[in-house]
């Protein structure tokens, strides 16, 4: 049977598995598992029991875990709500005001969360109510809130950067210093489409608040100090070497139990919640990355990937076609599969064809993260639309609507890294020499 249709007869599994119903996890080693028992010799009970043990027991990916349990123990104290108060006075004198708080609440609360769901929802929840409450208009609340909310996907540590690490033998640490600079790239992008949307409709924007003296601001801004000594200790503890990836977010976990315990919002309620938050959002992307392994392995024992890189090859596409073509694959990819089962499920196909062409693995990386914060706001299964949907109340539509700029935004941000791919690569040279 030639390639096409062994293609076509796995993704047609693929999509009537998961159309039934099942996990996703359970549906890529399902998948799998037909693949290695129809057209290959290799016994598929074998290597699937092999390859999922293989995959779970891995040491890179204990980061996860506890990254993940870090951003419960934020998202369910008073730790992000101190942060609105700490950054509202220095963002009145801005074209867009408040606006702004959404852009670099979520830039910062990225910086130790790594989930972007998790970092929508907890900049929603202190940011929507007080921009309804002062007038400001609910399309760019809503856009600027859901368009933001991707930093926690860019923004180390990140679950996707961790991730895609894993799956594509990247280095995790060299992946969170280059998302640094285009991480706070794409944040001031985002704060200069607000300037200019505000600019062009003044008479939207409500007016400042009774202005403050420098010393009330900085008064103000002291709520900002614990979760800036967070950021501090996990990413500085990775930048100096000090720490491996897995060590910092250890120390990640301990900080914010911590800083909420002594600021008085950690109870044992909360500290269970966080917990059994951080475990079942871990179990699910435990089981994806289970199958998406065995799936890699499959693929590999039936030559699909080196076939598909050999026929692309075939096609002549320069880098930037190249480039282009998978912009546009993962774009539609994210209209159907959260953002870990696109990386999963696509890079034991798609890294062959890359190598090949000669791309930067580390590059490749941060434009996957970008693509993949381009399916967070695409329905109709975008991530951060539902999470908006479930705090505003709106319609899917009305969310996207509001979203598209942010996500054109992000277009333009794939362009400029392919242009200057210095922006991602500097720093981790700079960390290496």
């Amino acid at each position: 049977m030639n390639d096409v249709l062994i293609t076509a007869l796995l993704i047609g599994s693929l999509f009537l598995i998961l159309g039934s119903g099942v996990w996703i996890g359970l549906t890529l080693s399902g998948v799998a598992w037909i693949g290695m028992q129809l057209f290959s010799a290799r016994p598929a009970g074998d290597a699937m029991a092999v390859t999922i043990w293989g995959s779970s027991s891995s040491w890179t990916l204990t980061a996860l875990p506890l990254f993940i349990w870090m951003g419960e123990i934020l998202f369910r104290t008073r730790l992000s709500q101190d942060m609105f108060r700490g950054l509202a006075p220095w963002m009145q004198n801005l074209p867009g005001r408040l606006l702004h708080v959404n852009v670099v609440g979520c830039a910062i609360f990225a910086a130790v969360s790594g989930s972007s769901a998790a970092t929508c929802a907890t900049i929603g929840k202190m940011s929507l109510p007080e921009l309804r409450k002062r007038g400001y208009p609910e399309i760019m609340s809503v856009g600027s809130l859901a368009g933001a909310g991707t930093l926690g996907l860019l923004t180390p540590p990140s679950i996707i950067m961790i991730v895609y690490g894993v799956t594509a033998d990247v280095s995790i640490a060299d992946l969170f210093i280059a998302g640094v600079i285009p991480g706070i790239l794409l944040a001031l992008i985002f704060s200069g489409y607000i300037a200019f949307w505000s600019l062009r409709h003044p008479e939207l924007i409500p007016p400042a608040d009774a202005p403050m003296s420098f010393a009330q601001k900085v008064s103000e801004s002291r709520n900002l100090i614990p979760v800036i000594l967070l950021i501090t200790a996990v990413l500085g503890s990775i930048y100096t070497g000090v720490a491996t990836a897995t060590e910092a977010a250890g120390l990640g976990v301990v900080g914010a139990l911590v800083l909420s315990t002594v600021q008085g919002s950690m109870s044992w309620n909360t500290f269970k919640e966080s917990l059994m938050g951080g475990t079942r959002l871990y179990c699910m992307i435990a089981m994806i990355l289970a199958g998406a392994a065995f799936l890699t392995l499959s693929m590999g024992y039936i030559g699909l990937p080196r076939h598909l890189a050999e026929w692309i090859a075939t096609l002549g596409l320069s880098k930037f076609q190249l480039i282009m073509a998978l912009t546009v694959f993962y774009v539609i990819l994210g209209c159907f599969l959260d953002g870990i089962s696109m990386v999963v499920l696509t890079m034991g196909v798609i890294m062959p064809t890359i190598q090949k062409a000669g791309i930067d693995p580390l590059w490749f990386g941060i434009f996957i993260v970008i693509v993949v914060e381009m399916a967070q706001v695409t329905p109709p299964v975008g991530f951060n639309l539902f999470v908006m949907q479930g705090m505003t109340k709106h319609q899917i539509g009305y969310i996207a609507k509001a979203a598209f700029p942010f996500f054109l935004l992000m277009v333009a941000m794939v362009l400029l890294l392919y242009a200057f791919p210095q922006i991602i690569t500097f720093l981790p040279a700079q960390m290496k020499a």
